[in-house]
């Protein structure tokens, strides 16, 4: 029997060219397909007796707007009720859905219509409006909040001070939880804009066991 063919000893060290890093990639963003539908940003149809806007921009580390972001609300009603009804897609021209979906445009802003929350039911939160921000770059989406501004009414200013969140934070951090009043021609409107990093970042939660946010 022939002796095996001896190979050379395979070398450790790499070419200079292989160690220099190559530039960060990040797969998608594919938001626009299938998650955007209409009326996504109308938790009320419009005319809807006390219906508000919200509405911002969502910007980078360096103060760029993301012009393909993606953001979903989830809220009480009036009644500090979750709608338990089926159908949170479905938009009859009628019916408050406690949720929204809205892609930001080219300038990275957003808007959607609905109406004011209340507290939730059996919990010591103060009214706010749930918020899910998906963008190029994340490894998962981020959580965060938007309540509503102290100067409205005594009864906000007492749930703002006793919200276990807003508690949690120094006077910087909270503000950038608190929706600015913004009202136009169509009606009363707050001003909420989201900042993923860098100065004024908004506070994001922690909802995702293991991550880092």
């Amino acid at each position: 029997m022939s002796e095996p063919t001896a190979f050379p000893a395979a070398s450790t060290a790499l070419p200079a060219s292989m160690t220099e890093p190559t530039p960060s990639q990040t797969v998608g963003p594919f938001f626009a397909f299938g998650l955007p539908f209409d009326g996504g940003g109308d938790v009320v149809p419009p005319g809807t007796p006390g219906a508000i806007s919200v509405h911002g921009t969502v910007r980078d580390g360096a103060g760029a707007p993301i012009p393909d972001a993606l953001l979903e609300f989830w809220q009480t009603g009036p009644d500090g009720r979750l709608p338990s009804r089926a159908g949170s897609f479905h938009r009859d021209g009628r019916s408050f859905t406690g949720f929204a979906r809205v892609p930001t445009d080219r300038a990275g802003d957003y808007a959607i219509r609905t109406l004011r929350p209340a507290a939730p039911a059996g919990s010591g939160d103060a009214p706010h409006l749930a918020v899910t921000v998906f963008a190029r770059g994340l490894l998962h989406h981020l959580f965060t909040r938007v309540y509503f501004p102290n100067a409205e009414s005594d009864d906000v200013a007492r749930a703002n001070a006793a919200d276990p969140l807003l508690a949690s934070l120094d006077e910087d951090r909270r503000a950038t939880l608190l929706a600015v009043p913004d009202g136009s021609a169509t009606g009363p409107g707050y001003r909420f804009d989201v900042r993923l990093q860098g100065p004024g970042e908004t506070v994001f939660l922690d909802l995702i066991p293991g991550s880092a946010e």
